[in-house]
């Protein structure tokens, strides 16, 4: 798929995009039945172009490409450093085409083209840093038994991956998976969201231009209930990594188990943010407002539940309804932009649902204003639910949306207690000088990854992923390459004459 620039870049109205193929054994291809389907541009709600759509018998084609690269091909059995080249390569080409990926993920989620750019930035660093974790970590120890036996392990490749992940952040998510997956040794068929299929094509471009040898990596277009039900169905299918939504990822775990297959799932959430009375307000303001806010608030980690101590409740609503009032809404090309449409009619109809009910259940509603100009997009202005109560719908279940519900409380415990009651478990944030107080906090609060004083900040050694319903597995660092996309194999050495018993002699 080529950008065919008409205008300059700022003249973003005039650059079309073709339309998409499936990548199967190196090659560019249309799905075997020929279907397709359309690609919506969430800012106008125009057609962007049409993909191909992949089913079960282009998943078989895939799976069977990559099954032979990782059994007959040369990937597997490469010399480490050769493959690292490989992996290096890729990330060099993200590099060079970061305005390229960042305009493709604006036009296809309606992200702000500033924050797309970060990401495809982190996108290659994903690449760059399983290379080296890889080259330098990935080794298995040794168990010296007395003089009789050394027994050591050593750690190998599945075989063939399959990825599924979301339209959210789909570039960087996808690289997150695909760098450890490809960096191990193992090959890939990549099933991304059918809403956010360009950046999923570009990579399958830059890891073509690589020379990646043939079958190595793999991308079927398609739906969940045809291309991403045949995946995780298929036996050659040795794991699935999925992120997404919770009940999907049910399904996914209930369908790979006739197989076998190891799963790995990042789910929803609905992450807690507490500010404590003696907070930096400022700083626990700026953290509110953009872990929300920013991504559209199309965010498994955002903090759609903001827990205020009661001696600051006022002063600090005061501020959000500002904050919000400011926030600029528009154009996702537009790099001032702050908050822009969400990805899709049905998902803005949900969303504002969930706002309608919001007023149903008792809250106070205070809204940004979407500019006139702009309002052909799936646009949600930010959004602050008052007086919110946790027991309220709106504070049980995700919502995916530029939505934050206020609460009020008085105690550690009872903030604790409302922090803990929901189904989900993926992240959190305190806000208190009081570290003492914080660590009590961040121990107790049900959640994968806690942060104290500080926003979302993503350090790619850490294990990603959370409890309850936000999931099974970790991803990230070591825990990704040890734990998941390989399998240890530990070899015993006999140096010694030990006894061995001698039946029938």
């Amino acid at each position: 798929m080529q950008v065919q620039v008409t205008e300059t870049q700022k003249n973003h109205e005039h650059r079309q995009v073709t339309n998409v193929k499936l990548y199967i054994n190196g090659q560019f291809v249309d799905s075997k039945t020929g279907a397709s389907f359309e690609n919506k541009n969430p800012f106008t709600n125009e057609i962007n172009n049409h993909i191909a759509e992949g089913r079960e018998a282009d998943i078989n084609q895939a799976v069977l490409s990559a099954k032979e690269a990782f059994e007959n091909g040369p990937w597997s059995k490469m010399k480490l450093k050769e493959r690292m080249k490989f992996i290096n390569r890729i990330a060099d080409l993200i590099d060079e085409e970061i305005e390229e990926i960042a305009f493709l993920e604006s036009l296809d989620t309606g992200l702000p083209i500033s924050q797309t750019r970060n990401q495809t930035a982190r996108a290659a660093e994903n690449f760059r840093f399983y290379a080296r974790m890889v080259e330098t970590k990935l080794h298995g120890e040794s168990y010296p038994m007395d003089d009789e036996f050394i027994n050591y392990t050593v750690y190998k490749p599945l075989g063939v991956i399959g990825l599924i992940t979301p339209w959210n952040a789909p570039f960087m998510l996808e690289t997150w998976k695909v760098a450890p997956a490809l960096a191990t040794g193992n090959t890939v068929v990549l099933k991304p969201a059918e809403l956010s299929p360009l950046t999923a094509n570009k990579l399958a471009e830059i890891i073509h231009k690589a020379e990646v040898p043939n079958g190595v990596f793999n991308v079927v277009h398609g739906f969940g209930e045809t291309a991403g039900a045949a995946l995780v169905a298929h036996p050659d299918v040795k794991a699935i990594s999925f992120t997404g939504e919770t009940t999907t990822g049910s399904t996914i775990i209930k369908n790979s188990a006739d197989t076998l297959k190891k799963t790995s799932m990042e789910l929803g959430g609905k992450s807690p943010l507490i500010v404590f009375d003696d907070a930096d307000l400022e700083r626990a303001l700026d953290a509110a407002i953009w872990g929300i806010f920013s991504f559209n608030g199309e965010r498994c980690t955002s903090n759609s539940r903001v827990f205020l101590h009661k001696n600051i409740k006022d002063q600090f609503v005061g501020k959000l309804k500002a904050r919000v009032a400011n926030i600029k809404i528009g154009d996702p090309m537009d790099s001032s932009t702050e908050l822009g449409p969400l990805i899709e009619k049905e998902h803005y109809k949900k969303v504002k649902k969930y706002i309608e009910m919001a007023k149903q259940e008792g809250c106070e509603v205070v809204q940004g204003v979407v500019p006139e100009k702009v309002k052909a997009g799936n646009f949600v202005p930010p959004t602050l639910l008052l007086n919110a109560r946790n027991d309220m719908r709106v504070c049980q279940e995700e919502i995916f949306g530029p939505v934050m519900a206020v609460i009020e409380f008085e105690t550690d415990e009872e903030v604790l207690h409302m922090a803990n009651d929901v189904s989900y478990g993926l992240a959190g944030f305190v806000w208190t000088k009081d570290l003492k107080r914080a660590h009590r906090m961040a121990e107790a609060i049900e959640a994968g990854m806690l942060w104290i004083n500080a926003q979302n900040v993503r350090d790619l050694r850490i294990p990603f992923g959370g409890t309850k319903d936000s999931g099974i597995g970790r991803e990230g660092g070591h825990y990704a390459i040890f734990e998941f996309y390989t399998e240890p194999k530990v070899i015993h050495v006999a140096i010694g004459d030990h006894h061995i018993p001698q039946f029938g002699k």
